[in-house]
């Protein structure tokens, strides 16, 4: 199907405008419309100067006056006749959803109508249109014309036709088209769900400051972290998305607001926008501090011995592969030698032996080292590859020398740590594993596919890795480990491993997720 030829726009704030850009980029007329006065004209002047940049900075192929010239502000739904298809973007207020659909339906009875919501079924919306079968969804990512994405929502009552039309309208925006299912979140916020929610567990539990977990985060190659991700959208918004997602799963434990985000709202720490959310911002005072450059590599001095790693996982191989690099004399199993640090990577086989002798330092995926280390004096750690910091624990029967070691042992091999309360899957792990199962939960569903879920991941919110393919790297082996440790913890039906990983996990020679078609 060939892509429309006039794009209307109702609503011209950061995201009206966006899209309109958009449009007139893809070589459609694109009319813009606000119920305010003079807020149309507004969004088009912002979307002339958006594609102006563009081309200057050599982003954007063609004359910049030429592609601003098809952007037009209208000044009522009856400008907007013209249009092939129609993209609402205005707030989340469901009444005013509805009106806007009404006016669209008459002014407009063969446009395909498209709403740009991110917390409203698209069926809801469907319901106030002359014809639901013209109703789909059309779901940008801020800011619009920079993130890569779009995903088309089918009502109940969409036609193929329209959203066909409006796949065809988004390819031609040069955006990745992805196609979800209605219902909370449709597929990418959906799946990052955790995100937020088990970073405000972890914060609620002590497990390490939010300052901390943002800087885990980071290290692992987002732009933010968790915390400062809330204070750029405003902890209002969020924690209304919070609720909706709550009330239209009639319940689902694994979207449960957080208790702390509810007082933060209430007392009016807002975010950036209010000055203060979980960071204080003033003009020309930064937020917080720049993270401190990584250590360099190499053998601490006193460092006698080889370093014994132990495990079948890849956090197994990838520390032994930084440790060789490092200059570090590196075994597998026990040899005689008393090693200077036993490294101990996940289970053991079971006839192996017991690794003893030398201070050890334990990974806590499968529970917490309080769990793991009975009665012992290890330190713990955590990390998923690609590791970019390593996360430290201890309990009161940790020795010394034990966590001196370890930390020196990281430090060597070029990474930072952060010491962390004790915890399965400690933070990223934890973050990141119900992330992954999140994801596990919607491909399993048929929300969406694997490669839908990993591409609008990284372009839609700009994960650094699709999670799947995350998943896949650190093997899904440690990521149910994780899972099967938080629910022996808390045994909460949040931690339920879902299905699907859980079928995949029995194939033990078929361990990931295909990316061809969804199945294992």
């Amino acid at each position: 199907m060939d892509a429309p030829k006039v794009i209307g726009v109702v609503g011209a704030g950061t995201m009206g405008s966006g899209i309109a850009q958009l449009a007139a980029q893809s070589g459609a007329r694109a009319l813009l419309y606000d119920a305010f006065e003079g807020a149309a004209e507004k969004g088009a002047a912002r979307a002339r100067g958006g594609i102006a940049k563009l081309v200057e900075k050599g982003r954007l192929d063609g004359d910049a006056e030429e592609i601003g010239a098809r952007l037009e502000a209208v000044t009522s739904f009856e400008g907007l006749a013209d249009a092939e298809l129609i993209i609402e973007a205005a707030p989340e207020r469901p009444e005013l959803k509805d009106e806007i659909f009404r006016e669209l339906s008459r002014v407009a009875p063969s446009a395909v109508l498209a709403s740009n919501t991110s917390s409203i079924p698209i069926t809801t919306i469907a319901r106030a249109a002359a014809d639901p079968s013209k109703v789909v969804g059309m779901h940008f990512f801020n800011p619009a014309p920079l993130m890569k994405l779009v995903e088309v929502v089918a009502g109940v009552a969409s036609s193929e036709e329209s959203l066909e039309l409006a796949r065809a309208a988004g390819r031609a925006m040069d955006r990745r088209v992805i196609d979800a299912v209605d219902g909370p979140g449709f597929l990418v916020n959906r799946c990052n769900r955790p995100f937020t929610l088990e970073s405000l567990r972890l914060l609620q539990e002590g497990i390490a400051p939010l300052e901390e977990i943002d800087r885990i985060v980071r290290a692992a190659g987002f732009r933010m972290g968790p915390f400062e991700l809330q204070d750029l959208v405003g902890l209002d918004v969020s924690f209304e998305v919070s609720k909706s997602f709550y009330e239209l799963s009639f319940g689902e434990p694994r979207w449960r607001p957080n208790v702390i985000k509810a007082s933060k709202v209430a007392a009016g720490h807002l975010g950036r926008k209010s000055g203060q959310g979980w960071y204080a911002y003033e003009d020309g005072v930064p937020h917080r501090p720049d993270d401190a450059p990584a250590p360099e590599p190499g053998v601490p001095e006193g460092a006698e011995g080889a370093v014994l790693i132990s495990g079948f996982l890849p956090i197994a191989d990838e520390l032994r592969e930084r440790a060789e690099e490092a200059g570090f004399a590196v075994a597998e199993e026990a040899d005689g030698d008393v090693p200077w640090l036993i490294v101990e990577c996940g289970p053991a086989e079971d006839d192996a032996p017991p690794l003893q002798g030398a201070p050890r330092v334990i990974l806590c995926a499968e529970g917490p080292l309080q769990a793991l280390d009975q009665g012992g004096n290890a330190a713990g750690f955590h990390a998923l590859p690609p590791v970019g910091l390593v996360e430290l624990t201890r309990t009161v029967a940790t020795a010394d020398v034990a966590a001196d070691r370890a930390e020196q042992f990281f430090n060597a091999l070029g990474l930072p740590t952060a010491w962390v309360a004790d915890a399965p899957g400690l933070v990223l792990g934890r973050i990141l594993a119900q992330v992954i199962n999140e994801c596990a939960f919607a491909v399993g569903e048929s929300v969406g596919t694997p490669e839908d879920v990993d591409a609008g991941m990284q372009l839609g919110l700009n994960y650094p890795i699709g999670p799947l393919e995350w998943a896949d790297t650190t093997s899904l082996d440690h990521i149910v480990m994780i899972l099967d440790g938080l629910y022996d913890e808390y045994r909460e039906e949040r931690y339920r491993t879902a299905p699907l990983l859980r079928r995949i996990t029995a194939f033990h020679d078929h361990e990931h997720f295909e990316h061809d078609h969804g199945e294992p």
